[in-house]
């Protein structure tokens, strides 16, 4: 069904800031989206939320969806939209129950035996295909020179929630895993690698322009267990996209990878990397040094907050990266309680307001 890449656009003068910074462009000003704009800082998604019986449905409901991926997209002056959907939908799509607990997070049934997923990860983009629908229906709805965004959690990240059956708090908990049950851990990335490159080319042929690989749990780990459990996996799915002629650009998150940020960027052939808030300035300098957009890494706490300490936070960050590649965004997701002028104060301050 999804069998042939969405057909990408040649650089124009009307190509999205997004598409020409992931280029290797230095924009006039940076592109800019926020992770989750589309969630419940605004008044219109929470009551949208209202007319669905749980989260698993409403992100599985096209229409209602592609509603919430639009709704950040009326109010505010974003470059680009991002599907609204879930990083465990995959888990589901592999036969693992997945539910959604009010006030308590999301909860996993029992792990499918690895022979068991190993059957559905080729066809996960086809279990998923109302994600493509969504996509399909905000890129007929958005103006040309707005991007679509698609993603997937990444695979050691989704595998900490298939494993412990519920989010952590706990980095160390999660990091266990990798010690305790090695070949175990081994064969969820394999199926999720497998899975996710399938549900990725979906999305690009269902017209996402670019591809986003969120990595939560890059945090605390050590040199060799970055390479193992992140950096490997990652590099996998760029290379098992491009094997199946998808040519979308790819976003990379290594969230909390601090000192290995760079190593990710060398090692890792997506275009461009994805900081946090504790990212030094320096590191986001080099990645566009050598050739590669950054994106990022205002700090959530500071858009709530607003006012001046907004203003100087992101002064500082043109000052540091104006003259290379870069995406204006968060360091994490806008939080719940933002008040939605703090978000059109820092659009303004950055030149899209």
């Amino acid at each position: 069904m999804w069998g042939e890449p969405y057909d990408q656009p040649p650089m124009t003068g009307h190509t999205p800031l997004l598409l020409r910074a992931l280029s290797g462009e230095t924009t006039p000003r940076p592109p800019v989206w926020f992770m989750r704009q589309a969630g419940r800082y605004l008044p219109e998604y929470r009551a949208l939320r209202a007319t669905a019986p749980d989260f698993v449905s409403f992100c599985l409901d096209p229409e209602k969806a592609a509603e919430a991926t639009l709704q950040p997209m009326r109010r505010l002056p974003f470059d680009a939209a991002i599907v609204f959907a879930d990083i465990l939908l995959i888990p589901r799509a592999l036969g693992q129950d997945v539910r959604f607990e009010a006030g308590e997070g999301p909860r996993l049934g029992e792990l499918p035996s690895l022979a068991s997923m190993g059957l559905l990860a080729p066809k996960a983009g086809a279990a998923l295909a109302s994600v493509g629908e969504t996509l399909s229906r905000v890129r007929a709805a958005l103006e040309p020179e707005r991007a679509l965004i698609g993603f997937a959690g990444a695979p050691w990240t989704v595998a900490t929630y298939m494993l412990d059956g519920q989010g952590l708090d706990d980095r160390q908990t999660a990091r266990r895993h990798a010690y305790e049950q090695p070949a175990l851990v081994e064969g969820v990335l394999e199926v999720l690698v497998e899975a996710t490159v399938d549900y990725l080319a979906m999305q690009a042929a269902a017209g996402a322009q670019v591809l986003k690989i969120f990595e939560s749990w890059a945090d605390g780990l050590p040199e060799d267990l970055f390479h193992t459990l992140v950096i490997e996996p990652h590099r996998k799915i760029v290379e098992g996209l491009r094997a199946r002629g998808v040519t979308t650009p790819l976003i990379g998150f290594p969230r909390g990878a601090s000192q290995f940020a760079e190593c990710y960027a060398e090692q890792v052939p997506v275009n461009g990397v994805a900081l946090d808030t504790a990212c030094p300035a320096l590191v986001g300098e080099r990645i566009q040094q050598a050739g590669k957009c950054i994106q990022g890494a205002l700090d959530p706490l500071a858009l709530r907050a607003g006012g001046p300490a907004l203003d100087d936070q992101i002064d500082e960050l043109v000052a540091a990266w104006e003259s290379g590649p870069w995406i204006f965004n968060l360091g994490h997701g806008i939080l719940p309680d933002t008040p939605i002028p703090h978000v059109e104060q820092a659009l303004k301050r950055i030149g899209a307001g």
